[in-house]
Parts: structure tokens; C-alpha cells; sequence
């Protein structure tokens, strides 16, 4: 098992949504992809928040980044599991993009987590004006040198004052964020009016969430700081005066956490069984307030 050594951990005094200070453990377990290290969620006794506390220090999560089988960095196709996320992923491309055209046929998109920039490309195939931030470096120089993408760092985010995009958005990366308050800050200040913020988060109010427990890879600790429910989100951006227009299912999403959970707590991929527990889990969602495995939000900036 490839164990980090870390230097410091960081632990969360208030809540990032409601500014209380009492919080209950909400569930005890372990990073299952990389250092098997042991963290603790908490749930905020206020307002019912989940998030990872303590968690490892801004400075220091970078190391729970660095392995080849992460995918997201990586655009590997080798075993199962990689060529599954990549038909997933491609399928995904068509989807978001449909719900982007919805409001908006063109313009300005900044893609913030978009790292090897596979996402961005498509756009720009369709006559986006495009532009990423991605805080992996070997990441960023992928999406910058084969697509001739202009991805930044993330201090990208506070250095410019003149930008302005129609469409911000993020895919599976504000559970990421340490500093998440400021980041829907700064999704805030770099929307024009009127434009739409566009995240997508695991839910952990999905039945696979409650079927895997401790095991769900949803969770992803501790590369995923914030476990969000359809109640947190919209609470957070409420909070900075955006308004909810639409939530959209990743009903694929449900098959694929279902595998990589089964791995986690069987050492087996159990396909036929995942793939159950995936359906499953989406017809439960239909009966129960649309509670999909992972759900995409668009938030419009009045």
C-alpha cells in the first residue's frame, strides 16, 4: 500500500454554509484508492453539511493526486475500469453541451477542474471561445499542447479583474475545493449577468451512497473534502445570491461509482452486481426526489 507522509492537517472550526461550529461524526473511513489512511465526515448539527474534518492542508493534498490510475489527470485507456470512464465520459460531452446550448447557443466558457481538457475541445469544436483553469500541471500542458487550449492555474481565478464568461463550469470538482466559499465567490465575480454556473457533485443522498456506506466511492477521501446532498448545494449558492434553474441526473454515473465501490469493499469488481446496484439506484432516484448518484446543477447569476 503506498502510504504519504503528511506535514500538516488542517481542521474546519465553522461551517462553510450556515457559519455553525457543532458538528456530529457522520461517518468514519479510508482513502480505498491510493494511501489507505483513515478521515472522518462530519455533519453539521445546523444544517445537516457533510465534509471531510480534519482534512490534509491545501499544501499537502496535491500527493493524494499523484498515481497514474487517476483518470481524470490521465487519459490512459488500459484495464476495465479506464475504458468504461471513457466511453462514459465521451458520452457525457454530448450531454453537457446539451444543456449548456439550452441557454446558450454561444459565447465565453471558462471550465474550471478541466484537466487534460477533453471537454473544452468539444466545445471548441462547436465555435465556443474557450479558456480552463486546472491546477495539475502535467494536466494543463496536455489540454494546452495537443487541443492548443489555453488552460491556467488556479490563481488565474483572483489575478484577473477584466474577464467575464456566459457559462462557468465545474464537473465533479467543487467537492475538490478547500476554499469553497471563495470559489462560488469567484464564480460570482467572473459571470456576466444573467450567465449560468453549471456544477456537477456526487450525491450523497443517492441510494448507492446508502447501499456502499463507508465503501462508496462517491466519497473518495480525502481527494473529495465536501460530500453534497441536492439540500447543501443550493443552500451554498442561495447563500450568494444565485438561483437554481434546473437539476439534471448523470444516470451513467451510478454504474461506474458502483463498480469502483464494489472493488473497495470486496476487492472484486462484481459486475453483474454493481450493474444492479446501478439500476437500482436509479429507479430509486425516479420515486425519491430525483436522487441520482451524481447530479448536475445550473445555477443562473441574477
Amino acid at each position: 500500500m503506498f502510504h504519504v507522509k503528511l506535514k500538516k492537517m488542517e481542521k474546519l472550526e465553522h461551517c462553510n454554509i450556515c457559519g455553525k461550529s457543532e458538528f456530529s461524526i457522520y461517518l468514519q473511513t479510508k482513502d480505498f484508492f491510493l494511501t489507505g489512511e483513515e478521515f472522518t465526515i462530519v455533519k453539521c448539527k445546523s444544517c445537516g453539511f457533510l465534509f471531510v474534518n480534519p482534512r490534509p492542508d491545501a499544501n499537502e493534498i496535491s500527493k493524494y493526486y499523484k498515481s497514474e490510475e487517476y483518470i481524470s489527470h490521465s487519459n490512459t485507456k488500459k484495464g476495465l475500469l479506464n475504458k468504461i470512464y471513457h466511453i462514459i465520459r465521451k458520452r457525457n460531452h454530448q450531454k453537457k453541451y446539451e444543456i449548456i446550448s439550452f441557454y446558450k447557443q454561444f459565447g465565453t466558457i471558462l471550465d474550471i477542474g478541466c484537466a487534460t481538457g477533453e471537454f473544452l475541445n468539444y466545445l471548441k469544436k462547436q465555435s465556443w471561445e474557450t479558456m480552463g483553469v486546472e491546477p495539475d500541471l502535467d494536466a494543463r500542458n496536455y489540454a494546452n499542447n495537443e487541443y492548443g487550449l489555453k488552460v491556467m492555474p488556479e490563481t488565474f481565478l483572483n489575478d484577473t479583474s477584466s474577464e467575464k464568461f456566459d457559462v462557468i463550469t465545474m464537473w465533479h470538482v467543487l467537492e475538490h475545493v478547500h476554499a469553497l466559499e471563495e470559489r462560488v465567490q469567484q464564480i460570482k465575480r467572473l459571470l456576466t449577468k444573467n450567465g449560468i454556473a453549471t456544477i456537477a457533485v456526487p450525491n450523497a443522498g443517492s441510494y448507492d451512497a446508502q447501499n456502499y456506506g463507508k465503501y462508496w466511492a462517491g466519497y473518495d477521501l480525502p481527494r473529495h473534502i465536501y460530500h453534497f446532498t441536492q439540500e447543501s448545494i443550493i443552500k451554498l449558492f442561495e447563500k450568494y445570491n444565485f438561483k437554481l434553474d434546473k437539476i439534471v441526473p448523470m444516470k451513467y454515473d451510478a454504474y461506474y461509482i458502483s463498480m469502483l465501490s464494489e472493488k473497495y469493499k470486496t476487492g472484486s469488481r462484481n459486475l453483474l452486481k454493481a450493474f444492479w446496484t446501478g439500476y437500482k439506484s436509479n429507479l430509486w432516484a425516479k420515486k425519491n426526489k430525483s436522487n441520482y448518484s451524481s447530479l448536475i446543477f445550473v445555477f443562473k447569476n441574477d
